[in-house]
């Protein structure tokens, strides 16, 4: 019969708790025992120990003293202290030591499998509780008709679709993983088609849900105009799960409120954060500043460069003019620790405004990057670098700082990005413009079932960067190539994080209004 683990049990009454032994055995535990915390330690080394139930005292070594040097033997190795003392020093020196448990003398063999139990399989159950959860709500979403979807619920599914998404990553479970991840490329393939059925009509309409150029103006001005001190904070590129996955740290000091807008097309900084700051589609962007447009067309890399200028013309025109304003870029953590050491000169602005790319420029180093293509090579390790580098980052310093100084921080994206899988070929001139998931330029073609071709830019509110100008959006996870070097380059870019095309991990951007608790 196979075990259900194998416990050690360290007490020099140890004879006095047969029944106990007994009784768990009968449940399935293999149990080995020892009077002393010498003959303890020796057996942890010659046996595959899952769990150590330890006496505190005990002659000779004591519980402490043979906790510690179990731990030297295994780090991991979870120990339930069994202590007749209540003393709270007692408590706090083990817990130090990382002891998993307590359990107070006397204790009944119940109570003893109880907490072996919950040690060692609530992950297991917590895992077949997740799975069936999982495999119930899968069948309500598969049959969802998503064909007359509104944004709003296209919202609400991309929502639950991300917290099964991070749920199942918590959990070995492969087979329940890739089903999540189907689902999402189904999803997207439907999400792709509404698109392309709503989107210029969206433009054209103020029946619109917000979009790139509403943000400002849906989330960031009703608190300006109450006198509450707003940072506005931008980081390049983050997605809803990434946000989601930062969310258990940031609700440590926030109450957090999380809407959307929809990024415009194409979902790439220069046309879609210039659309948050401006306030403008790109086509009336360039009739009142074609300098972007020069910008564009020369290639010049400073594709974002007006953006405070922008920002303080729309405070302008929304008779904000008053507003004290700070609009700070940062580019690097060097930059951001600069920010951070100085950010007591901004505890009065009215509105701070922030742009920090890290998630941006993480994405682009990811794909020219061997060592950063094996370490996030997808959704969920980008999601745990993400995490993990906020969680470290000058920036959680900034935000804490904020908060406690009145602020409330309205944080959202440009656009997101997506895991791109599948190379198509694209035939174009040789003008066209380079990117890997939407291209600009003459003579467009790309297989319909991969791609929107538009035709007339100005039903996008885009504008023509050329004599007879198209633009191509890529769908779904598809990216794409031109005939010559194909292989080359779908090497390069397969599995690698892109933007600007269609899809709702691009285009579905998180704004959260983070008040402090």
């Amino acid at each position: 019969m196979k075990t259900r683990g194998k416990i050690l049990w360290v007490d020099d009454e140890i004879e006095h708790l047969k029944p106990h032994i007994l009784f768990l055995e009968e449940k399935g535990f293999e149990i080995e025992t020892a009077s002393n915390g010498i003959d303890g330690l020796n057996l942890a080394k010659n046996r595959d120990i899952q769990l150590a139930l330890i006496d505190q005292y005990m002659p000779g070594m004591d519980g402490i003293d043979t906790l510690r040097e179990l731990k030297q033997i295994d780090t991991a190795l979870p120990v339930i202290m069994v202590t007749k003392s209540e003393e709270e020093t007692l408590m706090n020196e083990a817990i130090s030591e990382k002891v998993t448990q307590f359990l107070i003398k006397p204790v009944n063999p119940s109570q003893v499998f109880m907490a072996i139990k919950q040690v060692l399989e609530s992950g297991q159950i917590q895992g077949e509780k997740t799975t069936r959860d999982f495999l119930k709500e899968y069948q309500e979403i598969s049959m969802k008709q998503k064909d007359h979807f509104t944004v709003e619920e296209w919202w609400d599914l991309y929502q639950q679709l991300v917290y099964w998404q991070l749920e199942l990553d918590g959990h070995n479970e492969p087979g329940l993983q890739s089903i999540i991840i189907e689902e999402i490329q189904t999803c997207n393939r439907e999400f792709s088609r509404f698109i392309e059925e709503v989107y210029s009509g969206w433009i054209k309409s103020d029946n619109r849900p917000p979009m790139s150029v509403d943000v400002l103006e849906r989330f960031v001005r009703p608190e300006l105009e109450t006198g509450q001190k707003i940072c506005f904070l931008v980081m390049d590129c983050l997605r809803y799960d990434q946000l989601m996955a930062m969310l258990p740290t940031l609700s440590l000091y926030f109450n957090v409120d999380i809407h959307f807008h929809v990024s415009l097309l194409p979902t790439a900084t220069p046309y879609s954060r210039n659309a948050i700051f401006s306030g403008m589609y790109f086509d009336d962007l360039i009739k009142k500043y074609p300098e972007q447009l020069a910008a564009m067309k020369s290639g010049d890399s400073g594709l974002n460069q007006y953006e405070e200028i922008y920002l303080r013309h729309l405070l302008d025109r929304n008779k904000l003019s008053h507003i004290g304003l700070h609009y700070h870029k940062i580019w690097s953590a060097e930059h951001g620790i600069k920010f951070q050491h100085r950010i007591g000169e901004f505890s009065n602005i009215d509105l701070l405004a922030v742009v920090v790319n890290f998630v941006d420029q993480l994405a682009h180093k990811q794909s020219e990057s061997s060592v950063l293509k094996e370490m996030v090579g997808d959704e969920s390790a980008f999601c745990r670098a993400v995490v993990s580098w906020f969680n470290n980052s000058w920036l959680l310093d900034i935000l804490k700082y904020l908060g406690e100084n009145g602020y409330r921080i309205v944080l959202t994206s440009d656009h997101g990005s997506i895991c791109v899988h599948k190379g198509v070929m694209v035939k174009a001139d040789k003008d066209t413009s380079t990117g890997v998931r939407y291209k600009v330029g003459r003579n467009l073609n790309c297989d319909e079932k991969f791609s929107v071709k538009v035709r007339k830019p100005s039903d996008y509110k885009l504008p023509e960067m050329g004599h007879q100008s198209t633009y191509l959006f890529a769908k779904d996870s598809t990216f794409f190539l031109y005939p010559n070097q194909m292989k080359k380059y779908q090497k390069i870019f397969k599995n690698s994080f892109q933007h600007g095309g269609i899809s709702m991990e691009e285009m579905l951007i998180p704004v959260a209004v983070l008040e402090w608790k």
